[in-house]
């Protein structure tokens, strides 16, 4: 007579992994809802306070009055701050891709140095005093220190080392000649001293329209450059095999770089950190992966920004500090602490 022996007990499935590319695009559908709320901040705080039914108020039902002026100001300062603070984080994490250098930013390559010189000539040499005067040699001077990298890093042959070692070059000299102009025109640097800490306080539609599609242009563009960036940071040999066209794409790395870093800089003046450090806070949990990179960097650099934005007007109110200031003593100890991170995100 058979016996029905016990049914083996059956092994417990493990829970399978959540889903990484859902969660990351969560996350992003979250930095998006921060990035709204901080937008929204950067509207209604300030010297003068503004309740949210008066930024409603003045936003869609513009009447002329004192509390509509403010808020149409305040527009113009959080766009300029939304575009700049997209366009130098997507800067930096092109350049830190392109370069293999996780210290690699719009300064690296001497572009903030180029935009600088720019308008220290323009305002000694050719008399020009408005910010929609100079806005224009800023990106003049950004493209062609940019374009003089890539030729000195080697054009075709350029490598990572190759730029990087050109960009210092170019930036020590352009930052001397900036040093002597400026000793020698008391007129100069005084206009200089507010233009290179970097801020939003002279934003106006104007400017806003005048660095969109040069801003428009160079995100598209870093955002195509995704893969061939990918494929280029497992190594040359290996980029080749998968089909990357290595001197196309870091020539057009370069261009979207220069682009995105001159535009935001002539508007803004040059801010640092922005683009050093979010991308090194969005590559901690993304992974090295560019696709995701770039869209995180595009939505949390003008998180940052517009929040040092905000903190300015607050520590210093009835007056502000500048942005570029208080990016640069907020982001000294958080990047210091990104350094000192056992595991950090390589790239």
């Amino acid at each position: 007579m058979l016996v029905d022996s016990p049914p083996e007990p059956r092994a417990e499935t493990a829970p399978a992994p959540p889903n990484r590319r859902a969660i990351r695009a969560a996350g992003l559908l979250l930095s998006l809802a921060v990035l709204v709320l901080v937008a929204v901040a950067s509207i209604a705080v300030g010297a003068k306070e503004l309740s949210l039914e008066q930024v409603w108020h003045g936003l869609f039902e513009d009447s002329g009055t004192y509390g509509d002026v403010v808020v149409g100001e305040r527009l113009s300062r959080t766009v300029l701050g939304l575009l700049a603070g997209a366009a130098l984080g997507l800067a930096g994490a092109v350049l830190q891709a392109l370069t293999r250098n996780p210290l690699a930013d719009p300064g690296l390559l001497g572009i903030n140095a180029g935009a600088s010189a720019a308008v220290v000539t323009a305002i000694t040499f050719f008399g020009v005093t408005s910010l929609n005067g100079y806005v224009w040699f800023a990106f003049g001077g950004a493209a062609a220190v940019g374009a003089l990298v890539y030729f000195l890093g080697g054009s075709r042959g350029a490598t990572p080392v190759r730029l990087a070692l050109a960009g210092t070059a170019v930036s020590a000299a352009l930052y001397g000649y900036l040093q002597a102009v400026m000793i020698m025109d008391e007129a100069a640097l005084g206009r200089m001293r507010f233009w290179t800490v970097g801020s939003l306080a002279s934003a106006t539609d104007s400017v806003v329209r005048q660095v969109l599609p040069f801003l428009a242009a160079g995100t598209l563009l870093a955002l195509a450059l995704a893969r061939p960036l990918n494929a280029m940071a497992m190594g040359d040999d290996t980029a080749r095999a998968l089909g990357a066209h290595l001197n196309r794409t870091r020539a057009l790395s370069m261009a979207a770089a220069t682009v995105l870093s001159g535009a935001a800089t002539a508007a803004c003046g040059p801010i640092v950190f922005v683009g050093l450090m979010v991308p090194h806070v969005v590559r901690s949990f993304t992974g090295p992966d560019l696709r995701w990179i770039l869209p995180y960097a595009t939505v949390l650099s003008p998180v940052l920004l517009l929040g040092a934005d905000v903190v300015g007007r607050l520590v210093a109110r009835p007056a502000e500090l500048q942005v570029g200031i208080v990016t640069a003593v907020l982001g000294g100890p958080v990047f210091i602490f990104l350094v000192r991170r056992r595991r950090t995100a390589q790239l």
